[in-house]
């Protein structure tokens, strides 16, 4: 690979919020050349008119979503709802990268896809967390890379030094805040400014969020042993951001610095993942827009666990940015390639 090689994408989906974060992100790459940008319900419009933040691809015309419109690209990034990536990437060329950044191809097991999704189970990709242990050789040269959801990212961050290194019961109890823009562009009543501004809510609770088999998974995947997860979300009144609050029970002799400690080695080398200084909590603001995770820990010693506090924006580390940080990787560049790692305040 030269330095100046550059690829063609094409986005799909790129209409919404997701797709326009992978937009936004190709606008300051130096090697990924945005080609072309897709959505069947807008096809024919100019980008500019949907995604006015997107000024250099303001006159770009939206094209059909098929297959045949996506087949000429080097790199595809599907940014569509659960349920449609697969088809569209069953007919596209072996040779070219498909990025899903949606749930198609996310889980290992066939009877999760089925129990927690319906339908028929598309088979998995390389899962596109990097940061886990063994993942960057499964993603380096890869030609189809499943995008993580955006709760898994923060709450397997979070979690995933101290179930590797045993620190804790395999049971985890997670309480997230989102903020709207996860719940994706589409209206929708109880999203409106009226019903969202001044009031926080929980919703799929008692363990029916679909997120929760592949937090699941990855956590086991790391620990060597079935892990436990239950998860509650809640939908606060801010347009993108994650924080979230992470527990488990410690294993007998565990305690302050030996958490801080494998923490510290466990991302001592990672560009995108920060252990802050103790003292200092993650909060949503200083990642925004960024493809950062700000995490901190702290020793409940009263009532013997760990607590962990994740902050993650949902559409660039946890979406948009996961998906360019896995193109880098498996198209052999350097993965921080067109990435920020400063956010946007105040």
């Amino acid at each position: 690979m030269s330095a100046g090689q550059t690829w063609t994408v094409g986005v799909t989906g790129a209409t919404g919020y997701a797709g326009g974060e992978v937009c936004r992100l190709l606008a300051g790459h130096p090697n990924l050349q945005l080609a072309g940008v897709h959505a069947n319900s807008s096809a024919g419009r100019r980008l500019g008119e949907l995604q006015p933040h997107l000024l250099p691809f303001a006159d770009l015309e939206v094209q059909p979503s098929d297959a045949a419109s996506l087949a000429g690209y080097d790199v595809v990034v599907l940014a569509l709802p659960h349920g449609e990536s697969a088809a569209i990437a069953a007919q596209l060329p072996a040779d070219t990268l498909v990025i899903d950044c949606g749930a198609d191809h996310r889980l290992n097991d066939p009877a999760a896809w089925v129990r927690w999704y319906g339908g028929e189970h598309s088979g998995s990709w390389p899962y596109g967390l990097p940061e886990l242990p063994g993942q960057r050789e499964q993603l380096s040269g890869a030609t189809r890379i499943a995008v993580p959801g955006c709760y898994p990212t923060s709450v397997t961050l979070a979690m995933a030094p101290a179930v590797a290194a045993g620190l804790i019961e395999p049971d985890v109890v997670v309480v997230a805040a989102s903020g709207t823009s996860g719940a994706g562009k589409s209206p929708k009543p109880h999203l409106l400014g009226s019903e969202v501004m001044g009031s926080a809510s929980a919703y799929g609770v008692g363990g029916v969020h679909r997120h929760t088999p592949e937090m699941i998974q990855g956590l086991s995947q790391v620990a060597g042993e079935p892990v436990g997860v239950s998860f509650t979300p809640t939908l606060v009144p801010m347009s993108r951001g994650i924080l979230a609050t992470c527990s488990a029970k410690l294993k007998p002799g565990v305690d302050a610095e030996a958490a801080r400690a494998a923490y510290a080695k466990a991302y001592a080398d990672e560009p995108f993942v920060h252990l802050l200084p103790e003292g200092q909590w993650p909060t949503t603001a200083q990642v925004l827009g960024a493809n950062t995770v700000a995490l901190q820990i702290a020793v409940d010693a009263d009532a013997d666990r760990l607590v962990v506090v994740a902050a993650v924006d949902n559409l660039t580390k946890g979406t948009g940015g996961a998906a360019i940080q896995c193109a880098n990787l498996a198209l052999g560049l350097p993965e921080t390639t067109g990435l920020p790692v400063v956010g946007v305040a105040p």
